[in-house]
């Protein structure tokens, strides 16, 4: 990704300085057991989950429920109680699943580097990670495709000139082939559709006979699963020669490739950059990286290959012509393939001509090189100009991660983008319109402890920070509620004094913002700890378009994304501010 703004904009700094990542947005590292076991098992259900004696006694005070349906005066949950838990506290519009637009109107949940399972240099690369990925919301995935010097007839997949290890393309190939099957077997799901289509962003650093072997395999494992002709609909824009992208439903649940376009004389580059700070051995991993990579032979991508990137040709600008209308020389069907420091240098001035473009035009924004620890881009303001594929690392449940999950949650992994940054839209988010959300946090219930903690040594507190997508230095506002200890000596806490991993807070945060669809709220419990960095206990995080006004119980996650039983009693409140 490219550099920095110039001289007068220095102070402009595209989501994060030197490479490192702030306590509050790390998360922890897959662990593909506990992955697999996840996925093989049913979410916390209601009956499994509790509220404190506190909270219960609270919902009676305000009315919410009646003192014998809170069962303030019983030690058992009610019918009540478990309703009021069952509610989600998000309602995702229809709309928003809706697949009749163009391809390029959805934003694609994306996984970056899917095949590693932990550190860009030295990760172990997995097959079962593209299952995950698949199974927990991503419908874009990334294959690097290198020659294999053991066997030049099975290409592999792998972070190439780094000590990652490798795994064989056929048998990534074979594990989406296994995704794609099992999706079928389940037929149409709860938005009344069936699987979305999946989307395969191949980086290709193969010879002419690795990359022919490239597509014959892909033909040979996923066989009609393969999208690899443009749709042919009756009455389809395509079939009437407009020139209209694909809709998304036209592409049904096949795999799509994308394949990567390279004007005549280009520079083949890969999918990163050398612009921060490394630690020494990181440091000669990249030279060596650089050195092999210079002496490589460059090879252009064979026809056999191209003919299957349908609807999507990954290209690297050469000019800015793609902000002026159209891309000069390029694919009709091209996808703008770009750093995130790349397109955060041109966001302060450009926001408007890029979310034009991508109204028409898909765009992929991968992570800067450096992040060579998995962690992540920020993606609200990119998602804010009309991005497509943000890809992010699914090796770490971070603050991106979270964000990710709450655009998507309760869809299949596409989201309709807003009106202004579709086909004939302004390209502007927002219209100055000023809102106030009103947070009011009750408390919790069953915050996890970890291991090495105990409960009356721990001071919870709630945290949140309100993502904006125009906040292009990554400063969310930060609001937080009092940390919260037990009483000793039976003094009274709000009437009650329940214990620590049951803390009752009632306190109101409060945010005025810019009304706009892409905005988020990042919800953590931690603990204000005298003497160390504060712990981050569960997690949670909302699209504010989502939410369901009032009170309601938010389910808490752990850093690895699973659900925890630690509840979270809240009310939201959104109005226009005065």
């Amino acid at each position: 990704m490219a550099s920095a703004l110039t001289s007068s904009l220095s102070k402009f700094n595209p989501f994060g300085g030197k490479g490192k990542q702030d306590d509050d947005e790390k998360g922890e590292a897959l662990d593909l057991d506990s992955s697999l076991q996840t996925l093989s098992k049913k979410h916390v259900t209601k009956d499994q989950l509790k509220v404190s004696k506190a909270l219960r006694s609270f919902l009676a005070h305000e009315s919410v429920l009646s003192e014998q349906d809170a069962g303030v005066d019983s030690d058992k949950p009610t019918d009540a109680i478990r309703e009021l838990l069952d509610q989600p506290h998000i309602r995702v519009p229809t709309s928003v699943i809706d697949r009749k637009h163009p391809l390029a109107e959805y934003f694609i949940s994306s996984s970056h580097n899917t095949y590693l399972t932990a550190h860009q240099l030295y990760g172990e690369a997995d097959p079962v990670a593209y299952r995950i990925a698949l199974s927990t919301g991503s419908r874009c995935v990334e294959i690097d495709a290198w020659d294999n010097d053991d066997d030049k007839e099975e290409p592999k997949v792998t972070h190439g000139f780094t000590l990652a290890s490798n795994v064989a393309f056929r048998r990534v190939c074979e594990v989406m082939r296994d995704v794609v099957d099992k999706e079928a077997a389940e037929g149409v799901g709860e938005s009344g559709y069936g699987a979305a289509p999946i989307m395969l962003s191949l980086e290709n650093h193969c010879s002419a006979h690795g990359q022919q072997r490239l597509a014959q395999i892909m033909k040979e494992v996923w066989g009609d699963r393969l999208l690899s002709q443009r749709v042919r609909d009756q009455g389809s824009g395509e079939e009437q020669g407009s020139g209209d992208q694909v809709t998304l439903a036209a592409m049904g649940s096949k795999i799509a490739v994308i394949v990567e376009y390279f004007f005549p004389d280009q520079e083949i580059e890969s999918d990163s950059e050398d612009d921060e700070q490394e630690g020494e051995a990181e440091a000669r991993a990249r030279e060596k990286y650089k050195k092999q990579k210079k002496d490589a032979p460059q090879e252009g991508i064979i026809p056999e290959l191209a003919e299957l990137g349908v609807y999507a040709q990954s290209v690297k600008p050469r000019d800015q012509s793609w902000l002026q209308g159209e891309l000069q020389g390029g694919p009709h069907d091209h996808l703008i393939n770009v750093s995130e420091s790349g397109l955060g240098s041109l966001m302060e001035k450009m926001a408007s001509n890029i979310s034009k473009h991508n109204a028409k035009h898909l765009m992929r924004v991968y992570p800067k090189g450096t992040r060579i620890s998995s962690q992540n881009l920020h993606p609200v303001p990119f998602w804010g100009v009309g991005a497509q594929i943000c890809a992010l690392n699914w090796q770490t449940f971070d603050a991106a991660m979270q964000l990710n999950a709450a655009l998507f949650a309760g869809t299949d992994g596409y989201v309709l983008k807003p009106e202004a940054l579709r086909s004939g839209g302004s390209g502007k988010l927002g219209g100055g319109k000023k809102k106030q959300l009103r947070l009011r946090v009750a408390g919790a219930t069953d915050v996890p402890i970890p291991e090495d903690r105990e409960a009356k040594d721990i001071k919870p507190y709630v945290t949140c920070t309100l993502h904006h997508p125009s906040d292009l230095e990554n400063e969310p506002p930060k609001k937080k509620t009092a940390a919260y200890k037990q009483h000793k000596l039976g003094v009274m806490h709000r009437g009650l004094n329940p214990p620590n991993k049951n803390p009752v807070y009632d306190e109101t945060l409060e945010w005025d913002f810019e009304d706009n669809e892409l905005t988020f709220l990042r919800i953590l419990i931690k603990s204000d700890d005298s003497f160390a960095k504060n712990p981050i206990f569960a997690v949670a995080s909302v699209r504010l378009m989502y939410v369901v006004e009032g009170w309601t119980f938010i389910r808490m996650l752990d850093l690895k994304g699973k659900e925890t039983h630690c509840t979270l009693l809240v009310k939201f409140d959104l109005e226009d501010a005065m």
